[in-house]
């Protein structure tokens, strides 16, 4: 379905992502393990197109440059130069790390706003899909997103990102700030949505919940691909356990 070919992203001088190569297939969970400033969020950003407009502002504001280089090939064709919206619409969609919502907005609101970019989709198919994942967010439909809990919120960043219908679904970070009751329920949910034929690229520093549920692993320092494998071969693996089992 991805396969990412020589990726590096240059943020000034400074290499975010170094020469990395990986493939996600069809109805897989990958997941992409590393600590903080490992080039997690670098990669989500850059596979999703967000990196494109971070590039534009960026210049706007004089910042740092960021340079690009290497090629994304989503079924086939080279996404690289693609807007961030278009490949919405081709079904790579990001939920993004810390749960960003409009908390001003219901939860109901924030759902159907995230369908913005596709209006050939049937709203309320898609809310009865996002509400058979998380049956909380039904409940939670009046009430304005900023009073929701912080896992509620996750939930909710995440229906959002379902609700254009993606084909391949980006999570960054989903498991951060939650308790680990929270965590497994996202765990269950991750699941789930898999089951319903969504393709799951997971980048997340919360290693050991994650483990157990993806297909294959990439483990990530400094943005170098340092180790690859089946989820049961990266959990059994002594350098993993020591990095993020603390055994």
């Amino acid at each position: 379905m991805l396969e990412v070919k020589d990726l590096m992203v240059f943020f000034e001088n400074a290499l975010a992502v170094n020469d990395l190569s990986m493939e996600i297939r069809r109805r897989e969970i990958v997941g992409v393990l590393g600590s903080n400033s490992a080039g997690k969020t670098t990669l989500m950003n850059t596979i999703s197109g967000l990196i494109i407009d971070i590039k534009k502002k960026e210049y706007r504001k004089g910042g740092e440059r960021i340079t690009v280089l290497g090629e994304l090939l989503f079924e086939g064709g080279n996404i690289i130069n693609i807007k961030p919206s278009e490949r919405v619409r081709r079904g790579i969609v990001l939920s993004r790390e810390r749960h960003p919502i409009f908390p001003e907005s219901s939860v109901g609101e924030n759902l159907r706003i995230a369908t913005c970019i596709r209006r050939d989709l049937d709203i309320p198919k898609r809310l009865e899909f996002v509400h058979s994942i998380f049956p909380r967010l039904r409940e939670l439909a009046k009430r304005k997103a900023g009073f929701c809990s912080g896992g509620e919120q996750q939930m909710l960043a995440i229906g959002m990102a379902l609700m254009p219908m993606p084909r391949l679904l980006l999570m960054d970070e989903p498991l951060l700030g939650l308790s680990p009751a929270l965590q497994q329920d996202l765990i269950r949910a991750t699941r789930q949505i898999r089951d319903e034929e969504v393709t799951i690229l997971v980048a997340e520093q919360f290693a050991r919940p994650l483990l157990p549920i993806i297909d294959r692993g990439y483990v990530i320092e400094n943005g170098t691909l340092v180790l690859h494998g089946t989820g049961q071969e990266l959990m059994e693996n002594p350098e993993v356990k020591a990095a993020y089992f603390g055994v």
